[in-house]
């Protein structure tokens, strides 16, 4: 298991990340209003956490839509896998989008997201004139079915 320290704001109401059953690799978090906001439909907001995170070199955390409340209300994350870096120290703030039919309310202490943590692999990139060949070549979208 590995560790990762939480800035909880909890004097104004955040609450830390939690992972609801054992077997859940992502634990959700909250959102941290003074009042709900109304995301109308087709619209998007930057919702607060109150979560600050120290994440250990090496990994990232990555933020993900609570499927519930996509499949319910048609609400997600907008930037989806969002990324929070390992050298970040500000407010998680999460950037959710209403693809819904309806206006969609968000009240505080409801869960907005999941969080996952995940290593990181850093890549040397290296310039060439010419790849290598490969069956797909340069495919793109459709390609490799129907």
């Amino acid at each position: 298991m590995n560790k990762v320290t939480v800035k909880c704001v909890a004097s104004q109401g955040a609450i830390i990340p939690q992972y609801k059953t054992s077997g859940a690799a992502g634990a959700d978090i909250c959102a941290l209003l003074a009042e709900p906001v109304i995301i109308k439909k087709g619209e998007r907001a930057m919702i607060p956490t109150g979560l600050f995170f120290s994440i250990p070199e090496g990994y990232e955390i990555q933020v993900r839509p609570r499927s519930g409340l996509a499949a319910k209300n048609g609400v997600t994350v907008l930037n989806t896998p969002g990324t929070i870096d390992s050298d970040y120290r500000g407010e998680v703030k999460v950037i959710l989008i209403n693809l819904g039919n309806e206006d969609f309310e968000v009240k505080n202490g409801e869960r907005i997201a999941q969080i996952v943590l995940a290593p990181v692999t850093i890549a040397d990139f290296e310039q060439v004139s010419v790849l290598d060949e490969t069956e797909r070549g340069s495919g793109g979208f459709g390609s490799t079915g129907k």
